[in-house]
């Protein structure tokens, strides 16, 4: 990782989340520094939370635009942000930042009308059931039937990124982030009840296939975008859609998620 190469005083664009703690943020960060469109802009600063910065981040895959975000903490985990102290302005932050990649997943999703429908995910990709009956799932990993009948509330597959969000609470592994690995975790899994789930290479592709969509529907959910009436899903990591994150040296995401392993 190295440091991000781009002009002495890069042009920043600032988004800023709607929670009464960022638009202060902004109103004091606004009258001592300048910024730019976004569409004139080199780097973004991004005031908020873990979930501000998701938002930000499927904007910039949405509007095909997509640059280095560097994250300020106005939320509580601020797991993907930055807590900038000191002297320093925040365009000589992200001058001397380090650049984490980020690849996302792209989920394909078969709706009950035969409709398809893509969308990516940060942290992961989540089948639950949208009943209170438990959902009955088939797990197939490259083209092979992996799990022929998993009863479940749910399953999820995690980025390195996303591992330490639902995916840890849900029992599954931490991810390091050069590990080019997902997390495929079992949600409250009933039968077989002791399958904990696997670890792949994140080019590996995985399907699951709903088996009673009528009695037993299930929902997808891309990180904050949710389908309902699902009949199957394929999920295979977008490398070519990967993302930047900016943190400042000796507290990069990498070492977060490795420091993750030894909570207790």
């Amino acid at each position: 990782m190295h440091p991000l190469i781009m002009a002495a005083a890069p042009r920043l664009a600032l988004f800023v989340s709607d929670s009464e703690r960022a638009q202060e943020a902004a109103a004091a960060i606004r009258a001592r520094e300048d910024f730019v469109p976004e569409d004139q802009a080199d780097a973004a600063v991004v005031l908020g939370g873990d979930g501000f910065m998701l938002q930000t981040l499927h904007h910039m895959l949405d509007s095909g635009r997509v640059i280095p975000a560097y994250g300020v903490n106005q939320g509580t985990v601020g797991f993907l942000m930055n807590n900038p102290s000191g002297k320093r302005t925040l365009a000589e932050r992200v001058a001397k930042a380090r650049r984490i990649a980020v690849a996302p997943l792209e989920m394909t999703a078969t709706t009950g009308s035969g409709g398809q429908e893509s969308f990516y995910a940060i942290n992961e990709v989540s089948l639950l059931r949208e009943t209170r009956q438990t959902a009955r799932l088939e797990v197939s990993v490259n083209g092979k039937v992996r799990v022929p009948d998993l009863a479940c509330d749910g399953i999820l597959v995690a980025t390195p990124a996303g591992s330490t969000a639902y995916n840890l609470s849900a029992n599954g592994p931490i991810l390091p982030l050069g590990s080019a690995m997902l997390a495929l975790t079992p949600i409250s899994p009933f039968r077989p009840r002791r399958w904990r789930g696997a670890i792949l290479p994140d080019h590996y592709v995985i399907d699951f296939r709903v088996l009673d969509p009528l009695k037993r529907p299930v929902a997808a959910v891309a990180d904050q975008k949710e389908l309902r009436d699902i009949l199957a899903v394929k999920v295979r990591a977008a490398p070519d859609q990967a993302l930047t994150l900016l943190f400042d040296p000796g507290k990069t995401l990498e070492e977060r998620i490795f420091s993750e392993q030894f909570q207790f």
